[in-house]
Formats: C-alpha cells, sequence, structure tokens
C-alpha cells in the first residue's frame, strides 16, 4: 500500500544538498498521504499541492525529470531511500516525462528527518561506561595479581619446586579466557549485553574467592579457570557494549577508556603486593580483593540500560526508545531510531550463527578482525613486557617493582593520549603511526644488543627503546582493535565476530607466552625483535590496504557502506 506518490521534475540542480533535501521533503510529504510536486530550475521549487488533486510536470526546458536528474544527488537519494530496508522502500521509477517516487508506510513519517541535525545530548552515558569498565578493570587485576603473588602461594600451597605447576596457576587462566571470549558473544547475542555482564559476574567473583582461600593447588587452578572465564566474556563484552551505547561524536574516546582500564587494573595488582614482603600471607587478600568490583559490575548492570541496537535488533522497538532516551535524552530518539531503521536491523534474517562469519558475505570484513589482533600479539607486546625486567637489570635498574611500574605508567599514559586523540585523528592513522612506532622501537632494542659502537650506551637505549615501544603500542595498538571492530562488524555478527577475534588475541598470547623464551634462547633476543620490527611493518602495510576509518560516523553508516563495498 502507498500513502501517497511524489512527481517531481523541472531544470538543474544547483547542489547535491539542495536536491537530496528536496527528495526527503517530498518523501515526507508522500508519506503523510499527499502528492507532492517539486521543481528544481534555478532557485525555484513548487510546493506541494493539494492532496485531492493529480498533477503531473512534464520536463523543464533544458532540465529532466527525477529519474533524469544528472546532479548525482537524486543517485544518492536513490540509494539511500532504497537501503531503508525495514522501513521505506521507495525507488524512482522513470518515465519519458516525469519521475515517481513511490513510498512504503512501514516508517512513521516523524522518523525520517528531512535533514539529520545534531542535537546535543542531555543523556548521562559516562556511568553505563563506567560500570562496564569494572569488566575491564577486572580483566587487568587478574592478569596481573598472579605475577606478584606467585612465589608466595607456591610456598603456602607446596609447589615451590614444582614449575610447572606454578606454570599451570598462571596460564589456567589465559586457557579459560579463550573459552570466556568465544561464550561470551553467543551469551550476548542470546540475553543480551547487560544479562551477560550480570551472568559474567559470578565466575569472575567465584574465581576470585576460590583462589583467595584454596588450600591445594587444585582449588587455586579451577579458582584462575573460573576467573579466566570471567575475564575472556569481559574482553569481547566491554568494548561491544560501550560501542553501542556511545554517542558517534565521543565514542572513540570512550572506547579507548576500555584499554585504559584494563592498565589501570594491572597497575592494581601490581600495587596490591607491595605488602607481601611484610606480610607474606596478603596474597590471599590480593585474589579476594577481585570479589569486590565483581559484585560491584552485577549490581551496576542491573541497573543500566541495556544496548537500543540488541534491543531494536530483537524487534523490541519500544525498549530500545526508551534506551536511547536514558543514554542520549528524549531529543535524539528520532535520530537514533531513524538510524536503526535505516542499517536495517529490524530484517527478518535470522540471528547469524558461527559458520556465518566465514561466509563471503561477512568473511572479508572478520578476517580484518582477527589479523589486527594477530598483528598486535605478533608484534611482540607480550614478549617485551615478560622480558622487560632482564632488560631493565642489563641497564642497572635491579627492582622489578621499578621496572614494571615504569612499563605500566607508559601503557597507562599513552592509551590517555591515544583517548584524547581517538575522535580527532582518526582510529586508521593511529593504528599506522602505532604499529611504525613499535616497528622503529623494536629496530632500536635489536641494535642495542648487537652493534658494538653502541655497546656502550646497550643499557640506557634497551630502556628508551622498551618505554618507547609500550608508548607506541598504547597509542593505538592496544586500544584501537578492541574499538574499531564493534564500529566495523555488522549488527547481525557484531558480538560473535568481536568473540572470534577476541578468540584469537588469547590464543595467540597464550603461545607466545608459552615459546616465548623457548625461541630467544635459539635464535636470540635481537633476531626476535629484528622479526617483531618485521610483523609491525607488515602490520602498517596491511593497515593501509584494508582498514576503513570509523570517525565522527555512526555505526549504521558505517554498516551501509561496508555492505555496500562487500
Amino acid at each position: 500500500m502507498y500513502r501517497g506518490v511524489i512527481f517531481c521534475g523541472g531544470g538543474g540542480v544547483r547542489s547535491q544538498e539542495q536536491s537530496l533535501t528536496s527528495v526527503k521533503r517530498m518523501m515526507r510529504c508522500a508519506l503523510k498521504g499527499g502528492v507532492c510536486v517539486a521543481s528544481w530550475g534555478g532557485d525555484r521549487r513548487s510546493p506541494a499541492v493539494n492532496p485531492s488533486s493529480s498533477v503531473r510536470m512534464p520536463t523543464g526546458n533544458g532540465g529532466g525529470c527525477c529519474s533524469g536528474l544528472r546532479s548525482r544527488a537524486a543517485d544518492l537519494a536513490g540509494v539511500e531511500m532504497a537501503s531503508l530496508r525495514g522501513g521505506v522502500g521507495g525507488l524512482f521509477r522513470s518515465s519519458p516525462r516525469y519521475g515517481r517516487l513511490q513510498a512504503t508506510a512501514a516508517v512513521d513519517p516523524e522518523d525520517v528527518p528531512s535533514e539529520k541535525v545534531q542535537v546535543k545530548s542531555s543523556g548521562h552515558v559516562l556511568p553505563y561506561v563506567g560500570v562496564a569498565c569494572l569488566g575491564a578493570i577486572l580483566f587487568g587485576y587478574h592478569l596481573g595479581v598472579v605475577n606478584g603473588a606467585l612465589e608466595y602461594l607456591s610456598k603456602d600451597l607446596g609447589i615451590a619446586e614444582n614449575a610447572v605447576l606454578q606454570g599451570w596457576v598462571v596460564s589456567t587462566s589465559l586457557a579459560g579466557a579463550t573459552v570466556g571470549s568465544f561464550t561470551g558473544g553467543s551469551l550476548a547475542d542470546k540475553f543480551g549485553r547487560t544479562r551477560t555482564f550480570i551472568l559474567d559476574a559470578a565466575p569472575l567473583a567465584l574465581g576470585a574467592f576460590l583462589s583467595a582461600t584454596a588450600q591445594d593447588v587444585r582449588t587455586m587452578i579451577i579458582g584462575r579457570l573460573l576467573a579466566g572465564i570471567g575475564i575472556g566474556i569481559s574482553s569481547a563484552l566491554v568494548p561491544l557494549y560501550i560501542s553501542e551505547i556511545s554517542p558517534t561524536e565521543i565514542r572513540g574516546t570512550l572506547g579507548s577508556v576500555n584499554q585504559l582500564f584494563i592498565c589501570i587494573g594491572i597497575l592494581a595488582a601490581l600495587l596490591a603486593g607491595l605488602p607481601l614482603a611484610a606480610n607474606p600471607a596478603w596474597w590471599r587478600t590480593m585474589f579476594g580483593i577481585a570479589v569486590v568490583p565483581s559484585i560491584l559490575l552485577a549490581v551496576g548492570m542491573a541497573f543500566s540500560p541495556e544496548s537500543p541496537r540488541w534491543l531494536f535488533q530483537q524487534g523490541k522497538v519500544t525498549q530500545a526508545e526508551s534506551a536511547v532516551k536514558r543514554l542520549y535524552g528524549k531529543e535524539k530518539v528520532t535520530e537514533v531510531m531513524y538510524d536503526l531503521r535505516a542499517s536495517g536491523q529490524s530484517s527478518s534474517e535470522p540471528e547469524a550463527g558461527w559458520f556465518d562469519l566465514f561466509s563471503n558475505r561477512y568473511w572479508k570484513v572478520v578476517s580484518v578482525g582477527a589479523a589486527l589482533f594477530l598483528f598486535q600479539q605478533l608484534a611482540g607486546i607480550n614478549a617485551v613486557v615478560y622480558y622487560s625486567t632482564s632488560v631493565f637489570r642489563s641497564a642497572g635498574i635491579a627492582s622489578d617493582v621499578a621496572a614494571s611500574a615504569l612499563v605500566g605508567a607508559a601503557n597507562v599514559f599513552g592509551t590517555i593520549i591515544a583517548s584524547s586523540l581517538m575522535d580527532k585523528q582518526g582510529r586508521k592513522s593511529l593504528l599506522i603511526t602505532s604499529f611504525s612506532g613499535m616497528g622503529a622501537s623494536m629496530l632500536l632494542l635489536a641494535l642495542s644488543f648487537t652493534w658494538k659502537a653502541l655497546a656502550p650506551y646497550s643499557g640506557t637505549l634497551a630502556v628508551v627503546g622498551t618505554v618507547l615501544y609500550v608508548l607506541s603500542f598504547a597509542l593505538g595498538a592496544g586500544p584501537v582493535p578492541a574499538l574499531l571492530l564493534p564500529e566495523i562488524f555488522a549488527s547481525r555478527i557484531r558480538a560473535k565476530a568481536v568473540a572470534l577475534s577476541l578468540g584469537m588475541h588469547w590464543v595467540s598470547n597464550f603461545f607466545i607466552g608459552l615459546y616465548f623464551l623457548s625461541v630467544v634462547n635459539k635464535f636470540g633476543i635481537s633476531t626476535v625483535y629484528l622479526g617483531f620490527a618485521s610483523v609491525c611493518a607488515l602490520a602498517v602495510l596491511y593497515i593501509a590496504g584494508n582498514v576503513v576509518e570509523t570517525k565522527g560516523r555512526s555505526l549504521e553508516e558505517i554498516e551501509r557502506e561496508l555492505s555496500v563495498v562487500d
């Protein structure tokens, strides 16, 4: 059924923006049940006529009808209108003398703004981003807490002489995180983002409690496994939720906060270990501390709004509008809901399965996500952190705490800089700058170990190279992948695709941690660092050719462009 018909004709078009705006205005008229006639000829536009009349407007002199407009604006308008899968289904239909635009009644007229005006938000997003970042803090804390506590818990649990069991205590959380990252995508799609956060608090809290109260190594390993599953789920869920609730204009800044709070969690674990020297039993308190933010995460998410995009995808339009109102204010409801309808998220397509990620339709963009995390890990960040203590000792810095604090401070400082630049410079440019800096730093580290001319300065150069590497990593390679992936993945596959990419992160992290020292012993640290520099160079070339810029664009706009490109 059609509410109205639009006829248009006339002469030349002054600009793309004017013609596109006029097409949208005529469309609003048609949706209300009228017949709208417009003529573009110089500065003139004829007004909408009486709905009861039937008007045909012949082609003006030297001009053309709607279907014959040479301006690209008409083509853009046609593409935009045709892309509204769940809403406006109109297409330009030409005849020799006039053009016709027919529109369905699936979208309310008020949901199709003639011009998308950026209205200042009166909502409150930051509190909910802060609640989600509790998951990021726990991510960093559970990764870092075992390093300082390992020596003391090993004595209490009777494994001080068993390096294999100590290795299991450390690495079990990584195995659990791999499982959790894959599980998180399915849970987020089935139960929603906030409910999955609440469910995730259970393994996080229980894992911390079992680790703190363990009387044997078996209980400790189970606790570490549960905590690992929890941080694996949160590693995929935190950036997903933040990207889906953040306003477009500050989404980059808020998204990079995830990485910042991971760094803060690692630093918190370091600080929590300071009383260990005076109180060896303090390691139990260190693990027990993590129970508190786990409970706060569950309570906070119980009062946080669900992702409007997930709600809309589930057909819960009223709830989506309520969530938008809470997040951005009532004045943004029309604009955001229009974007959601325009993205086609209300289509009748079934929920994406894991195998859909490898289809021709999605594989290209999914492979970009997986590649970014592979480059992130294969560029050597964890290897540099693992080896930083030895590097600093060669420079005369004997304190492990001082070495770790310097690396941690560089990571936090770089991430703060990245947060301020994310919505100004863009994601792609920060990635290229970051990997370029990491490659140069790796080259400096390699030369400091091999060039005899640099031997007197090798220790200083090694420290400078390590700090510059960590700063470069924090500038882009660290925060950007987790921010970029939810932006480039279509809503139908977003949760599972993010989970898959994070799974690649955990798997590569596990194997690098397992084999790094063996590779160093076989080939030498200088050769390994040169290998990392080569990976950074490859990453720059890959990013330049395959990564799209998402700065300042809504998730729906990005999805539509990638759908057209693919």
